[in-house]
């Protein structure tokens, strides 16, 4: 994207949707031998365009920089496998997938879905370029491209025979060359295949104050009437959206080649009134998203700072891409956060960026009991107070951050 200008439609960006300062790139963790050294901070300032509305930041980094050795590996949240096991069931019942099918994931991680269809006899291709992630999906039989997807990619597999169901769950927002993705999307789709994207819904971030949820690695963030527009301008016709709890309230958008001629579902044009009514066609809802993460900083700072005062301990769970976020933005560090958990092996024993707090395995909660658990990862913290329901045994309590810091 060129700097002031929208990475869809290239009109000038000069409303500001959320400033959240200097972050460091968010899942940028730092080795403990390597603390003394510095971090790279870079603008965190979200824009919305006036005439496509989509809310997007600035390129800083190249997307091998960002994404070529990741720490993020999505099969380490149990509800989230179930979510994509339901997904697999369903596509596989709804599109009548079976051996002679090709079911194709981009940003396919470490073969956390395509493991479910690969399972039910259906083939599978992953494209993934985090070569540490890619290698764990290869572990475990599934085949895997480590490459970026944009068109030229699309078009060498499109030459090959194409996909019948193509999966893009939580990549869209990715990558920073927008219409070349999009382009790719339909490329790499048989005449009648399916393409589903599943995205973090915009609507849903603005009235959840989830201002976290914008940092370096999301490019974009999604309406649902700006996700159909960028996808129909690339020959991709939308016919059935869901919308989905995970992530804060994602949506699921299904589509297929516009000259499938397939009848858009009721839920279609449901969806872009309610867009409509909310206002996200113009300035106002988007002007005033400052203020809602600024209230949720003080809030979150005043409980904190509090508890602190009263002698007590605050621990962290999760070690997400937006708990660093929320972090860098309120300034939190180990004077009110001794330290945080994560069930992934990946980022335990390091350190989180810009902040420098460390990452423990759960058991550190068992170990130090603190007074509190600040939750990070707010959109799975039915899964977290389940899994560690033990805190209550010495009085323990966890608190969510967003929308309003909530003591459970």
């Amino acid at each position: 994207m060129k700097t002031g200008a929208c990475r869809f439609c290239a009109a000038p960006l000069e409303l500001t949707f959320c400033d959240l300062g200097m972050s460091p790139l968010s899942n940028a963790f730092v080795k403990p031998a390597e603390a003394h050294r510095s971090e790279t901070f870079y603008p965190l300032h979200a824009y919305v365009c006036e005439r496509c509305f989509l809310v997007q930041i600035e390129q800083f980094e190249t997307p091998e920089h960002i994404f070529g050795d990741y720490v993020y590996f999505s099969s380490y949240s149990d509800s989230w496998l179930g979510h994509c096991r339901r997904y697999a069931e369903s596509m596989r019942a709804a599109l009548g997938l079976g051996p002679q099918s090709l079911v194709i994931e981009i940003a396919s991680n470490d073969g956390y879905l395509l493991q479910f269809f690969k399972e039910a006899g259906i083939p599978v291709l992953g494209i993934e370029p985090a070569r540490n992630v890619a290698a764990a999906a290869q572990g475990k039989g599934i085949p895997t491209l480590l490459e970026f997807f944009g068109a030229a990619l699309a078009s060498r597999l499109a030459r090959e025979g194409g996909a019948d169901l193509v999966v893009a769950n939580n990549v869209m927002a990715h990558v920073p060359d927008l219409n070349d993705f999009a382009a790719g999307l339909r490329h790499v789709l048989k005449p009648g295949g399916v393409l589903t994207v599943e995205v973090p819904h915009l609507l849903r971030l603005i009235e959840g104050h989830q201002f976290d949820t914008i940092y370096h690695e999301h490019f974009s963030y999604f309406s649902f009437t700006t996700a159909q527009r960028v996808l129909a301008r690339h020959g991709l016709a939308v016919h059935e959206v869901e919308q989905l709890p995970t992530h804060g309230g994602s949506l699921r958008i299904h589509a297929g080649p516009a000259d499938a001629g397939r009848t858009a579902a009721p839920a279609v044009e449901a969806l872009l009134a309610e867009e409509r009514r909310a206002g996200l066609g113009g300035r106002e809802i988007y002007a005033s998203f400052s203020e809602k993460a600024k209230h949720s900083k003080r809030a979150l700072l005043k409980f904190m700072i509090e508890a602190k005062n009263a002698g007590k301990h605050i621990a962290g769970y999760g070690a997400p891409a937006k708990g660093n976020t929320l972090l860098n933005y309120c300034g939190i560090r180990t004077d009110l956060l001794d330290y945080t958990v994560d069930r992934s092996p990946h980022k335990q024993g390091l350190l989180l960026p810009g902040t420098r707090i460390p990452v423990f395995g759960p058991e550190k909660i068992m170990e130090t009991r603190p007074d509190y658990v600040l939750i990070l990862p707010w959109n799975l913290k039915d899964e977290i107070c389940g899994q560690m329901a033990g805190i209550r045994d010495w009085g323990g309590r966890f608190v969510v951050p967003i929308p309003e810091v909530t003591v459970i």
